[in-house]
Order: C-alpha cells, then structure tokens, then sequence
C-alpha cells in the first residue's frame, strides 16, 4: 500500500508531530509513505531520517488562501500514484487536497485534531471528498456527528498514539539536566506546562493561580515550554503579579523528551484540546498530571485515578488540585504509575497505526465515487 501524507503545519509539534510519528510508525509496519509538507518547515528541513526513511516532498503552501494549492498537489499526487491520501492539518490543506482528490477521483482520508467551532456548512463542504474522517477524541467525533453532521458510515475515532519509551528517561538525569538549564533550587518543586502561547491554552487561568500557591508552597517553579503571539503580554503578567521568582517562559526545547520525566508535574489548563499530547508524554514517564477537563483531555485522563482534572478556567479549583499534588508525595506517585500504565495500553503509535491501516482498507474495499464539493460524480 501507498499511503501520500498532506501536512502543511510548518512546525514540527502538534499535529505535524502526530503525522510524522504516523508516518514513521507505517513505515515499520511495512507500508510506503510519501509526506507532502510545506517548504521550508521542520519536517521537510528533518527529511526522511526523521520519518522511518518515508520520502518526502516538500511543497510551496500558502494557507487557506492559496488557491493554487489544488494544481500543485494534483501534480504531486499524480506523480506518486498513491492507493490513497491522507490529509492531516488544516490551514488550507484540507479544502485544496479534498477537491485535487475529488477532481481526478483518488481515494481520500483526513484526520481532523481540533474542536474549533467552524461553521458546520463549511466543514461538511471541505469534507464532502473524502471517504473517512477521523476524529482524534470522543469531543471531536461528537461534534463532527452532533454540530457538522458528518454521516457515521465516514466518521472514525483514532487517539493520537506517542512512543512510550522516548520518554521515559532517568528522573534524576532528567532532573539534573533541569536543574542546570534553569538554575533551579535543589528543593524546588518542578511544574511543566508544555503548550504553545495561545489563549486557548490556559495560561492565563495557570497565572491566576498561582499567586495563593507560591504563598503556601514558595518552592514551587513552573517552566512554561513553548512558543507563540502571546510570549510578551505572559511576561509582562507574570511581572506584574509578582511571579518572575516562581515562572520561566522556557520557549520551545527540542530535547524536550529528555526533559519531562524531571518534572514533579505537568499542568495542561487548555481551554479547548482536541487531545493533548502533552498530557500523554508526560504521563508516559509518570509523570503526574493536572489538566483542564476540556475536548479530548477526558478521553486521556481519569479524574482521580491516572490524574486530576479541573472544570476550564476555573483558577480556584486547579490551585486546589495543584495544591493536593505538592502536598502529597504518596498521590503523585500513585497517578503517575496509573498514568503511565494507561498511556501504554491506550494511547501508542502502534495502536494509532493498526487503525489507520485498517481504516485505508475498507477505504479502498469500497466503490470510491469521489464528489466535488457542489455534489457532483467526477
């Protein structure tokens, strides 16, 4: 099988991590990947090394308005012959490779990460090519079947999968290392938060928290990995309310595996998450977790057995459960075994790739009539 990836993310974290760990993960299982990236991104610059040794094609991609996008990729795809096509991200991806697919009838899949409320009109157009849409959490598939009304007979529900072992490394090496890299305090209360600098990822409920913490846990220090628009106006708050001692604008870490199992826990106040990946790295090294109980984030944590979630926004109640974790040594030990154990039997690549394998399967078992987004047969 032949599997042509679309992924036009221009950073490799997020989602065009999750295609490339899917890339990679085929590959082992002895399928043949070509990923059509963006120019000049992450993971055209990382090349196939970085996919299991699928090839990779790097394209000019201009977003939502690049309207020349189609012809680029019907030439692209023309070109590799795939049995099928897999589109993972948006930013104009999703529109333009549905209708290059529809236009010469190749079978299509596309995988949708977010809970953005698009109009419904709008997405059940995108995605009138394609023959199966996946969802990567019980929040996305509901709001594709429930709001878009995409028909079940298309719609699948595949959690994004992570590679366990990378991130289980050492504690103490990774504390360490930690430690040196930040000039923390041998005593200090460690707390990762690993999201982009965007409003929907809570940062500013985290904020609002913490000054009513760092009072009755003073050795408590939290490292903010990750970029975006909002890095300035974060840093100004934390300098108003007092917080430059107690937190780090860390920005993106590329040996950030090497790093989280060093954390004493990991916060994820997301507002909106289509899963959160994050939160199952982290959970992966056993690390324990204290997350928003917002979009996929349910799917991944079990309030009270491998985590604690907290309703979203709600500053009060995640410094309670922040709180509960540095006062008890006993529970983050608890959670982070369940945690790990949960992430191993759920959430891997190599359960994401069995099921994508066999979503490709009935795809190509079926007629495929291939429509343009107006209704007509090609």
């Amino acid at each position: 099988m032949r599997i042509v990836h679309v992924e036009a993310g221009r950073h490799r974290y997020g989602g065009a991590a999750q295609a490339a760990s899917l890339v990679a993960g085929l590959e082992r299982a002895g399928a043949r990947n070509v990923l059509v990236c963006a120019a000049g991104g992450a993971l055209a610059a990382a090349g196939h090394d970085a996919l299991g040794g699928a090839r990779v094609m790097p394209l000019p991609m201009g977003g939502d308005l690049d309207v020349r996008l189609v012809g680029r990729l019907r030439r692209a795809f023309a070109a590799l012959e795939p049995d099928v096509v897999h589109v993972h991200s948006r930013r104009g991806a999703d529109l333009y490779a549905g209708l290059a697919c529809a236009l010469d009838a190749r079978p299509a899949v596309v995988t949708r990460r977010v809970d953005s409320r698009e109009p419904a009109a709008w997405v059940r157009l995108k995605y009138r090519p394609y023959a199966a849409v996946v969802a990567i959490s019980t929040a996305v598939e509901r709001d594709l079947r429930e709001r878009v009304g995409i028909d079940a007979a298309r719609l699948h529900r595949v959690p994004s999968g992570i590679d366990p072992g990378r991130f289980c490394a050492d504690a103490a090496a990774a504390r360490e290392r930690l430690a040196a890299a930040f000039a923390l305090e041998a005593d200090a209360f460690v707390v990762g938060v690993v999201a982009q600098l965007i409003g929907r990822k809570g940062h500013a409920t985290l904020l609002a928290a913490l000054p009513g913490l760092v009072r009755r846990h003073p050795r408590l220090r939290v490292l903010c990995f990750g970029r975006g628009p909002l890095a300035r106006a974060l840093a100004a708050r934390i300098e108003r309310a007092g917080l430059a001692q107690h937190v780090r604008l860390a920005g993106f870490a590329d040996d950030l595996p090497d790093l989280v199992a060093g954390f004493d826990a990991l916060v994820h106040p997301a507002e909106r998450e289509g899963l959160g990946v994050a939160v199952l790295e982290a959970m992966s090294a056993g690390v324990p977790v204290v997350a928003a109980a917002a979009g996929g984030l349910v799917d991944v944590v079990e309030d009270g057995m491998s985590g604690l979630l907290f309703p979203p926004g709600d500053a009060a109640a995640l410094g309670a459960a922040l709180g509960r974790l540095v006062e008890d040594p006993a529970l983050r030990a608890r959670l982070g075994s369940r945690g790990r154990e949960r992430v191993a039997r759920r959430f891997t690549v190599s359960a994401m790739v069995e099921r994508y394998l066999d979503i490709y399967e009935r795809v190509l078992a079926r007629p495929h009539a291939a429509r343009l987004p107006h209704g007509r047969p090609v």
